[in-house]
């Protein structure tokens, strides 16, 4: 049964009472969840490096505590050993979107073929190929350095779970074969999914082989920093970046206790408020939440038949995305994207109880087999959105400051990528990434309030409607479409 559709069962008496009994267990399921990330709930989670007090000087001045900044600061030693690097964050590395994330690591630089395809058509073979050397670099990177993440290169399956998206899924996998693009993707009956993943909703899928990767989002970024400071980037937490402004030949930041003047700053800040402030139009933040169940036995494991490990993300456009972690605990999240009025990052945000309630309630849905599970955490945290859904870069300061944001929830990969871009433009360098015309140019910005909040409430709602009748778009999301924009949960 697609989540859309859960309101609508029954009609008699009996069907309502087990509807009730239902919402009571997947309630009791979350009695002692935990509002807290899954990831960073971890005994052996690093301490974080002192913060930055006086002045220091550097070649290169990385802002930025997550994925897009660490793999900057440790590319950017790999590139030239002799020069000198220092990271800051704002509170701890990884605390933000890097440590909160589900995990899959993806090759796709585009949010998805289908986006890449639609606006980028001309170049939608080279973005697949530099998104594959990507993800193989990752891997390659992990190996070398040691770095224990528990990657897994399981790949990934988008699956049906309405008959209208099975027919969607076939369409576009043809789409995909008539594009030669179909490489190392299959589409899956009901019977063939179900010998991956067993649920009753589940109608058909399309099975990518080896383009996505799962990980521990959190052991990432904290393997990343210990890479870093081997390789003497100087990491500086609980120093967060204040202003940024010209200095002689370079440019000079201000943090609570200090300053760092540096030759070149790539800033890695994502959904915060970026130093550069034109840039800060082209992103919104979503909030998007999570639960994370018990370890399954494994006569649990059995039920549902998962043996491959894969993730999985339903097609809907209101989907969700679910994998198994290194213990065969099963975390499951999305559905709800939570746009705040003016684009307001707050903690309190970070907690929602009637999305985990809601969450609950399809994960019995999607696996009834699982009843009696119960979820030990649940949280949520922002994603930085930009109209395009995928990464935008750029300079300022007369190519001083370089940047990269809007990866839209697929930044676990991508951010690689982007820091080479960040790179390269500071480098004043022309290569096979600047070229791209998804590098040199940037998405529409979004409104002021309440022209943004308007416009996203009311393609939420008509996506939702979409979902609920067949997959039927309205006269608001065929505009969108024609505009090239939207709003992608």
């Amino acid at each position: 049964m697609a989540p859309s559709a859960m309101s609508r069962s029954g009609n008699n008496n009996r069907s309502s009472k087990n509807n009730r009994s239902s919402k009571n267990n997947w309630a009791k399921s979350l009695s002692e969840a935990q509002p807290v990330p899954y990831w960073l709930d971890d005994p052996g989670r690093p301490h974080p490096e002192p913060a930055l007090t006086g002045a220091e000087t550097c070649d290169l001045l990385v802002v930025g505590g997550g994925y897009s900044g660490l793999w900057t600061a440790l590319m950017a030693k790999e590139r030239d050993p002799g020069r000198d690097v220092v990271l800051l964050e704002g509170r701890e590395v990884g605390w933000a979107a890097s440590g909160r994330n589900g995990g899959f690591c993806a090759a796709s630089l585009t949010h998805g073929l289908a986006n890449g395809l639609a606006r980028w058509p001309d170049e939608i073979h080279r973005l697949q190929e530099l998104g594959a050397r990507n993800l193989d670099a990752i891997e390659e990177t992990l190996t070398r350095y040691d770095l224990d993440v528990d990657f897994e290169r399981t790949g990934e399956i988008d699956i049906a779970t309405a008959p209208h998206q099975a027919a969607e899924l076939r369409a576009w996998y043809e789409e995909m074969d008539r594009h030669g693009l179909a490489d190392g993707v299959e589409f899956l009956d009901s019977e063939e999914l179900r010998e991956h993943v067993d649920s009753p909703t589940f109608l058909g899928g399309l099975h990518d082989r080896r383009g996505v990767a799962m990980l521990n989002p959190a052991k990432l970024v904290w393997e990343l920093k210990r890479a870093c400071v081997r390789l003497g980037v100087r990491v500086y937490e609980r120093t967060p970046a204040l202003t940024l402004r010209p200095y002689g030949a370079g440019m000079a930041v201000r943090t609570p206790y200090g300053s760092v003047r540096a030759r070149r700053v790539a800033l890695g800040t994502n959904i915060f408020p970026n130093l550069v402030r034109r840039v800060r139009s082209y992103t919104v933040p979503v909030y998007d939440y999570a639960l994370m169940t018990e370890p399954l036995s494994a006569d649990q494991l059995a039920s549902i038949g998962w043996k491959n490990r894969q993730g999985l993300a339903d097609s809907a456009n209101q989907f969700h995305y679910f994998r198994l972690s290194a213990d065969n605990r099963i975390l499951w999240g999305g559905y709800d994207a939570v746009y705040p009025y003016g684009g307001r990052v707050r903690a309190e945000y970070d907690d929602r109880p009637e999305t985990y309630a809601k969450l609950a309630g399809h994960f019995f849905t999607a696996f009834p087999q699982l009843e009696g599970v119960n979820f030990t955490h649940a949280w949520g945290g922002a994603i930085d959105t930009c109209s395009r859904f995928s990464a935008f870069y750029g300079t300022a300061h007369h190519g001083k400051v370089a940047y990269a944001a809007g990866y839209t929830g697929l930044g676990v990969g991508a951010t690689r990528f982007g820091a080479d871009v960040m790179l390269d433009l500071l480098a004043g360098e022309s290569t096979e990434r600047t070229r791209l015309d998804m590098v040199r140019r940037k998405p529409l910005p979004f409104p002021p309030e309440p022209f943004a909040w308007t416009g996203i409430a009311l393609t939420k709602w008509s996506l939702a409607r979409a979902d609920a009748h067949g997959g039927r778009r309205n006269l608001w999301l065929r505009t969108m479409d024609r505009l090239g924009l939207g709003f992608d949960s």
